[in-house]
């Protein structure tokens, strides 16, 4: 079975959104969502620790496609350790849907491919959450705070030249998670951490503005 340390290699440790803390994270929640959900504990933690392999430095233009490569790596990974290729597959299926869109792109069918979405997700909420989306905008050259256009507001897209500060990542992703989960235990977790994530971003504005 994989471990962490098997793991620590294949990620970056100065990157401060997805990097190896952030598999580290990942791995133990999803290890607590599997017990409470009865998942296949080998498959999620292959999973979780195989994930975010390629594209994990922001601006590196390869996030977009980063569950695909690392779907691919993962199998390269699991035939080297004598893995049966069925159980592969249901490893890269994880992998493959993890991403949070609504693009129409293929969804978790599987317990343990939605408890590794979930796992993820529970990620971008909370203080971890706030901490990892300024330090996300701040290695794009993105603003903390920038006061969203009407449009973006209504569309989720933005007037030209406008940042896509960490503000406009809560509005447009963050704030719309818990709504997107797929397991009750991670939608328990979530009701807290996203609480606190809402809090985090109405005092943000608040301070901008000079109201608080």
């Amino acid at each position: 079975m994989l471990t962490l340390t098997d793991a620590r290699s294949w990620y970056p440790h100065d990157d401060a959104v997805h990097g190896f803390d952030h598999i580290e994270r990942v791995y133990a929640i999803a290890q607590r969502l599997a017990a409470e959900e009865g998942a296949d504990w080998e498959i999620v933690s292959a999973a979780a620790l195989l994930h975010d392999v390629e594209g994990s430095h922001p601006g590196s233009g390869k996030r977009a496609s980063h569950h695909e490569y690392s779907a691919e790596f993962a199998a390269q990974v699991l035939q080297q350790e004598g893995w049966d290729p069925a159980r592969i597959a249901a490893v890269q299926h994880c992998i493959r849907t993890h991403r949070f869109r609504g693009d129409g792109s293929e969804p978790p069918q599987t317990l343990e491919a939605k408890v590794l979405f979930d796992a993820d997700k529970l990620d971008v909420l909370g203080a971890i959450g706030a901490a990892r989306t300024v330090g996300y905008a701040a290695l794009n050259r993105q603003p903390v705070f920038a006061v969203p256009s009407q449009k973006f507001l209504e569309t989720g897209e933005k007037e030209p030249g406008e940042p896509h500060s960490s503000y406009h990542e809560y509005l447009f992703k963050l704030r719309k998670i818990s709504d997107r989960l797929f397991t009750p235990s991670a939608r328990a977790i979530a009701a807290q951490r996203q609480a606190y994530l809402a809090g985090f971003y109405e005092q943000l504005a608040a301070e901008v503005r000079g109201e608080r």
